[in-house]
């Protein structure tokens, strides 16, 4: 809402949102339902979508929706000016670093293969949580705050500074609350040099319809958009190479933990996954005996 008032305020000729993307089901999509209503209200022509921010290299599953509008200009050339489509689905492999969340195993693990899932500025249980990860050697460690910065675009000890007014620990807040770099840089050098959508339009969208992972409305109707999450596909380093700084070995509490959550779940769990973080708890506890 402060949003729209400023734009009533004051005619801007754009405006970028970045959310989470649940904001596409918030409220069974009438979230999102009032906010493009409002800025067609206001004359503005839209366009989002989801990117995945392992598209630019960086081994970090993380899709965020970019929301872009427009006054006068066309918002899909720049959202839709690029489309490298998905990788092809790859077998799983031994000899790779995986990510997951130590903080869960009730209700979802995060797995990730030679990556690391999102970077979350917070867990359910309220404290900073780095992601756990799974070694190619066997260890179970969480990474060093500068691999987490450089995992979302930053140079290393990009939020050191914090330190002269927070506690260490919101570090990670700061690195999981902001928006990879690499996605925004992006969408700022496409606003500066826009190009020819290259999306196919999908079909119209009906009110109550579910949002899709990419829409549109130039002022023709509102419509999904064949886009997929990686506009664009660089090489990536494997996830074990990319970190530079020694990590920390994951905490006995914390893998018995998880291990006791994981046991009271449903889930399935990767081949040989609960073994591995058995024996890291048995290493832990010898360790401290």
């Amino acid at each position: 809402h402060e949003v729209f008032r400023l734009l009533r305020v004051r005619e801007i000729p754009w405006l970028l949102i970045e959310n989470v993307p649940f904001m596409l089901q918030l409220a069974r999509g009438e979230a999102l339902a009032v906010i493009l209503s409002e800025l067609e209200s206001l004359g503005y022509r839209w366009a989002y979508r989801v990117v995945n921010s392992r598209a630019f290299g960086l081994p970090q599953r993380r899709l965020r929706v970019y929301l872009l509008a427009a006054r006068d200009a066309d918002p899909r050339s720049v959202l839709f000016a690029d489309d490298a489509g998905p990788p092809p689905a790859a077998e799983p492999r031994r000899g790779l670093a995986c990510g997951f969340y130590w903080t869960e195993g009730i209700r979802g693990l995060g797995w990730a293969e030679d990556g690391v899932p999102t970077l979350k500025g917070g867990s359910a249980l309220g404290i900073p949580s780095p992601p756990a990860i799974v070694l190619p050697d066997g260890r179970v460690v969480t990474p060093d705050i500068r691999d987490a910065e450089r995992l979302q675009g930053f140079a290393a000890d990009w939020t050191l500074p914090a330190l002269s007014a927070v506690r260490r620990g919101q570090r990670w807040k700061l690195v999981g609350n902001a928006v990879t770099v690499d996605v925004a840089a992006w969408i700022g050098q496409r606003l500066r040099a826009p190009g020819a959508p290259v999306v196919s339009a999908g079909p119209a969208l009906e009110p109550g319809d579910p949002w899709p992972k990419a829409a549109w409305n130039v002022g023709e109707g509102r419509r999904a958009a064949l886009a997929s999450e990686w506009p664009v596909r660089m090489a990536a380093r494997p996830l074990h190479t990319f970190l530079e700084y020694e990590p920390a070995l994951l905490s006995a509490k914390a893998t018995a933990g998880f291990l006791r959550r994981a046991a009271a779940s449903s889930l399935r769990f990767p081949e040989g996954f609960l073994q591995t973080l058995r024996q890291h708890l048995a290493h832990m506890q010898r360790a401290s005996s």
